[in-house]
């Protein structure tokens, strides 16, 4: 090789390693600002200048990538979900821009936990999730898989697919265990053992609803031994103190179980997880009530109710509280109370067979169809749960528009309220009890003996044809003293077989009976509500009119003109 070119060559190569050098230059530039607050807790607010200098100088550069980081980062050190979302979406928008689907799918990803763990929109969420879903089929990095699958099964236990919902738990802790024996980075430690413990929580959920307590229990004690000792994890041992707290209950320890339960409180409230904080309160509640301090269990009940009104959001498994608190109220002759909470109940229940619904029918038919190859099984299920629900819901509207049809036909009188369609996560099917009368009703199983039961139901349609319902003055109680049974027996079984709590059950019937004097004798078109109200058994013509306005679907006032105009009656002046 001669002289000219071997200097032609070292030209290049000196040119090369200065490009070189620059490029490390300008990377470690980054990684110097970056360092500055790496180790900064999430939702810090510290972190949010030095972030924000790290993407002003991505931009001047248009470094996209390193505006991306800068991006996700934003989003993980604001404290405010709403500025977490502008972030997020300025993420989305880079990786769109420079076309990498891995990066648009963990924008995507980041999106949806906001959405779930911030604002328990499920339904924002789910969307966010199988958006990333779809971007991450090249994606071959098992730690954001997992992730992944992660939340798409925490979608999945929320509407009560506890089964399939493991089979995404049980991949991610194999995958998350095994990394956490490896030597690795710090950051990535913590973040391998965060993922752990919160799959090993999610799976105790899952097996406590399937009522597979063995398991759930041994994963309760793996879980308290890898989260109490270090502070990192306080987030995560609060979980786990709570569904201990819900085992001393399950077996009837009730001081531990408040002890417990209390001590999970503190953690939750900070990071404001006030979904699972509901659950401490529930429980809370229920072992309070054992103890006989009902009063303080109510305070921790109506706590429920003040997250659900400030945040729009409830879990299935603390629904019971509002049943508790209108047989409460209704026992204690707060009418006011026991019907603002029967209302709440109607809310919650309309927000869970939405959620339901939508999420069931989303999550199963744009899940990835590689990933659903994989669970044959489990898709046959899905498809048989779906196909029901699509069938259920055309006979439902089906049903609707030939008995309209018929009732312009034959003008004949609708007794009930048409409200609500869907499915109760709670365990609720669609009732039928008379025509035109349509409600969600809400049955659960029961474990009181047969004899027990049978006994009640024939007292109780003696109750019922007897229209001993009348008396104003029946309670609970008294009802369960005259039936020779435990009230909360009764309370249970009225519940089991006829759908309602004892409120709403003598709600119906009162009103159904009003309602059917209404239709067949005009000489019940001279009364007053005030003096319908008293006959029917309801203490006040405010609450007969509140209460008749919700079963019927149509204030008293209103149901009286209708009805005196199919059966010809003289208009009547009507004081309401």
């Amino acid at each position: 090789m001669n002289r000219p070119q071997i200097h032609f060559l070292s030209i290049i190569l000196l040119f090369l390693c200065e490009l070189l050098f620059a490029q490390q230059e300008k990377l470690s530039d980054f990684y110097l600002i970056q360092r500055q607050y790496e180790n900064l807790p999430e939702n810090d607010a510290a972190a949010l200048p030095l972030v924000g200098k790290l993407i002003q100088k991505a931009k001047s550069e248009n470094n996209h990538t390193q505006l991306f980081l800068g991006y996700k980062d934003a989003r993980y050190y604001s404290a405010d979900p709403q500025i977490k979302l502008k972030y997020a979406d300025s993420a989305i928008y880079v990786a769109k821009a420079i076309r990498n689907d891995s990066l648009l799918s963990s924008a995507y990803m980041s999106k949806g936990v906001v959405y779930y763990f911030y604002l328990k929109k499920y339904k924002l969420a789910l969307n966010e999730y199988l958006k990333a879903f779809e971007k991450n089929k090249s994606n071959k990095d098992p730690y954001y898989r997992n992730k992944l699958n992660y939340h798409i099964g925490v979608v999945k236990s929320y509407i009560g697919y506890y089964k399939e919902a493991l089979n995404n738990f049980e991949e991610g802790r194999a995958f998350f265990e095994g990394e956490i024996k490896k030597y690795q980075h710090p950051n990535l430690m913590y973040g391998n053992q965060r993922g752990y413990l919160n799959t090993i929580h999610q799976m105790i959920v899952c097996y406590r609803k399937l009522d597979d307590n063995k398991k759930a229990d041994s994963l309760i004690a793996v879980g308290l031994a890898g989260s109490s000792k270090n502070a990192d994890y306080k987030q995560e041992y609060s979980y786990f103190l709570k569904e201990e707290g819900i085992r001393e209950f399950r077996n009837k320890h009730y001081g531990n179980a408040v002890k417990m339960l209390n001590n999970s409180l503190a953690e939750l409230i900070q990071v404001n997880d006030f979904a699972w904080l509901t659950v401490s309160y529930s429980y809370l509640g229920r072992a309070k009530w054992e103890q006989g301090n009902t009063r303080e269990a109510i305070r921790d009940f109506e706590k429920i109710d003040s997250i659900f009104v400030k945040h729009n959001f409830v879990l299935p498994e603390v629904r019971h509280i509002y049943v508790d608190l209108i047989n409460y109220y209704a026992d204690n002759k707060d009418s006011a109370k026991s019907l603002y909470y029967t209302r709440q109940l109607l809310k919650v229940d309309k927000i869970l067979e939405e959620d339901f619904v939508y999420l069931s029918s989303k999550i199963h038919h744009e899940y990835d169809a590689d990933k659903l190859l994989q669970e044959k099984d489990k898709l046959q299920r899905i498809s048989w749960i779906r196909g029901t629900v699509y069938v259920i819901l055309l006979f439902i509207f089906s049903f609707g528009a030939f008995y309209l049809l018929l009732r312009l036909r034959s003008r004949k009188t609708v007794i009930g309220r048409n409200s609500i369609l869907g499915i109760n996560l709670a365990g609720g099917t669609l009732n039928m009890e008379e025509e035109g009368a349509f409600r969600m009703r809400t049955y659960r199983k029961t474990d009181i003996g047969n004899g027990i039961v049978e006994d009640v139901l024939r007292k109780l349609s003696e109750f019922e044809a007897n229209h001993e319902y009348l008396n104003e003055h029946i309670k609970l109680k008294s009802m369960a003293k005259s039936f020779g049974v435990n009230h909360n027996y009764l309370s249970e079984i009225i519940q089991a077989h006829r759908g309602a709590n004892f409120h709403l059950y003598l709600c119906e019937l009162r009103i159904s009976y009003i309602t059917k004097k209404l239709d067949t004798d005009k000489e019940y078109h001279k009364y007053t509500s005030d003096t319908l109200s008293k006959m029917c058994g309801i203490s006040s013509r405010t609450n007969f009119s509140k209460v008749f306005q919700q079963i019927n679907g149509m204030s008293f006032t209103q149901y009286l003109h209708k009805v005196k105009s199919e059966l010809g009656s003289a208009p009547i002046s009507v004081n309401e």
